[in-house]
């Protein structure tokens, strides 16, 4: 057992006094619950796929809406928050997320949009090194999207995609086993891919260590923060790393589809010669409305150089309401919680053994975020229906895979509680 596991009790009466001494408590009261049909609030470990809507954006829209209609073409210079430079709003929030300086992040498009305009910039295959290195199991999408890029800029998919495997039997990544291949092959590869957090088993990436390492060996480092963003404490421009993108419909809770974002180190921001798709809201904003007679694209110094389009103003405006949160409570505080409640779930699942969980994410915290991943023994369909019917939202991965992720902005430990013990009896 470990220290922190042994300040842990199984009682619903510790449970109950952690969450009354919780100082963000408060955090929960400032979102919506999924509630059961009988009015109960749900137990929603989901927030890795989506997180809940905070309670002040429907004030947030309705005002936009009724900008719109107030000021119709007007608003972009006349609305509350006038929507010409909406999106330069979110910079120094996303920068503290992100470990950045505001000109190396922008708001904008959805990931995998923002991941193809990075390839765009940043693959730059030139004689023997053309490989793109990604881990296994990564998110479909980036592999859809590294594929297709890789065929598109007249590659070899099959020879130029790298993929980084655990050793059999394990269900992670090991960093020294990352860093040996990078040693092997790393005059061979342009570009190393990784995530942040992985989305399947929730490991957690040593993101400075593998930049360090990959760029030493002449390679472009990229990270998918889709899960690590707002989830694990980032320091983007201290690592030195070239570029990230993520999606803010996760932890970030800016709803559905909601817009994403992009981080370009300071270094690559401040070179205009650097090969990019362009469109007309990359180029500098005091000659942007000049229209046709700006014939050449300028673009604009910092992450914001790469926007294509005007910024999506409702998909954008959640994203305010969460970010507020975000400031008011403090990453750090926020990571030391989420570290107690996946301890905690860790701790009660442990507790019994014989329910055939296998748990695929690393037990050292500093090796994940809030998200557990299980393999369960029996039908993981099943699993997850029969915790629906305990009232605890989790998602599945296919075949067997129970990911639960104790968001600590609305996750109580008392529901950390009664998510364990759904979970053991839903495979007893």
């Amino acid at each position: 057992m470990t220290a922190a596991a042994s300040t842990f009790h199984a009682t619903e009466a510790w449970a109950a006094e952690e969450d009354r001494r919780d100082p963000l408590a408060w955090t929960r009261e400032e979102f919506v619950l999924p509630r059961d049909s009988d009015g109960t609030p749900l137990v929603y470990l989901s927030g890795n796929s989506l997180g809940l809507m905070p309670k002040a954006v429907p004030d947030l829209v309705r005002a936009e809406l009724e900008d719109w209609a107030r000021h119709g073409v007007e608003g972009h210079f006349d609305a509350r928050t006038p929507w010409y430079a909406y999106h330069e709003q979110f910079r120094e929030p996303l920068a503290r997320l992100a470990g950045a300086h505001p000109d190396e992040v922008v708001a904008m498009n959805g990931l995998t949009v923002n991941l193809h305009l990075m390839m765009v910039s940043f693959y730059r295959p030139a004689g023997a090194r053309r490989l793109i290195l990604i881990e296994d199991s990564a998110f479909p999408s980036d592999r859809y999207a590294v594929a297709t890029h890789l065929r598109a800029r007249g590659q070899d998919a099959k020879e130029c995609l790298l993929v980084a495997r655990p050793r059999a039997g394990e269900p992670t990544l090991r960093p020294e086993d990352l860093e040996s291949l990078l040693a092997r092959r790393g005059e061979e590869i342009a570009l190393v891919l990784l995530s942040g957090v992985q989305y399947y088993t929730g490991q957690c990436f040593p993101m400075e260590r593998i930049t360090e390492t990959a760029q030493r060996a002449g390679c472009v480092v990229g990270f998918d923060l889709a899960h690590a963003i707002g989830n694990v404490e980032l320091a983007l421009h201290r690592w030195g790393v070239d570029f990230a993108v993520w999606c803010s419909y996760k932890y970030l809770n800016a709803g559905p589809g909601a817009v994403a974002g992009c981080f370009v180190h300071r270094r690559h921001g401040e070179n205009p010669d650097l090969p990019r798709f362009a469109g007309w809201w990359g180029n500098d904003p005091a000659t942007r409305f000049r229209m046709h007679l700006n014939e050449d694209f300028v673009p604009r110094p910092g992450a914001d150089g790469w926007q294509l389009s005007n910024p999506p103003v409702l998909a954008m405006t959640p994203l305010r309401a969460s970010l507020a949160l975000f400031d008011r409570a403090g990453l750090p505080a926020l990571r030391q919680k989420a570290g107690r409640l996946t301890g905690y779930l860790e701790f009660l699942v442990d507790q019994r053994a014989s329910a055939g969980l296998e748990l695929l994410t690393p037990r050292d915290p500093v090796q994940r975020g809030c998200q557990l991943s299980y393999r369960v023994r029996s039908g993981g369909p099943a699993v997850l229906d029969a915790l629906r019917s305990h009232g605890v939202v989790a998602d599945l991965r296919q075949p067997d895979v129970i990911r639960l992720a104790p968001v600590p902005l609305y996750t109580t430990f008392s529901d950390v509680r009664r998510a364990a013990l759904a979970l053991i009896e839903s495979c007893a």
